[in-house]
């Protein structure tokens, strides 16, 4: 019985190893929008905690904590229009990976297809050759008595 080979595998191969690509880089990208969302909740949370004026007893603490208060605010800002950039970003990346993953399953359908009809034929052939086989037998039988 004859040994299989795929005429795309060189292609099956690329498409393999962009799709491994794109995993890489979507989770690169899943990671860096991480990355700026636990910056935006520790900017939030540090507002939070020194937005209540009240703690501080002096006119220079008060303006001190506004100054600060402001930074914050344009801190904050800033990070979530970068937290939506990389989220539009992922988003990009994941449809990215979806199309390579499509790529690759369409070749590895021709492939499976292929190698299944393969062995249907080799299959064949054996049986084919397993009938001769015995009705040469049964010739020689019949013949023999």
């Amino acid at each position: 019985m004859g040994k299989y080979r795929f005429r795309l595998q060189k292609l099956l191969d690329i498409r393999i190893d962009k799709e491994e690509e794109s995993k890489r880089e979507f989770q690169q990208a899943k990671r860096e929008s991480l990355n700026v969302k636990e910056k935006l909740d520790l900017l939030k949370a540090n507002y939070e905690k020194y937005n209540n004026m009240s703690n501080f007893k002096s006119v220079i603490e008060q303006k001190i904590t506004h100054k600060y208060l402001k930074a914050l605010v344009y801190s904050i800002d800033k990070a979530k229009i970068e937290l939506k950039d990389k989220e539009k970003v992922v988003e990009m990346k994941r449809n990215e990976l979806r199309k390579r993953q499509i790529d690759r399953k369409t070749v590895d359908i021709i492939k499976e297809k292929q190698e299944t009809a393969f062995i249907k034929e080799q299959n064949r052939i054996e049986q084919k050759a397993n009938d001769e086989f015995a009705l040469y037998g049964f010739i020689r039988n019949v013949q023999n008595t």
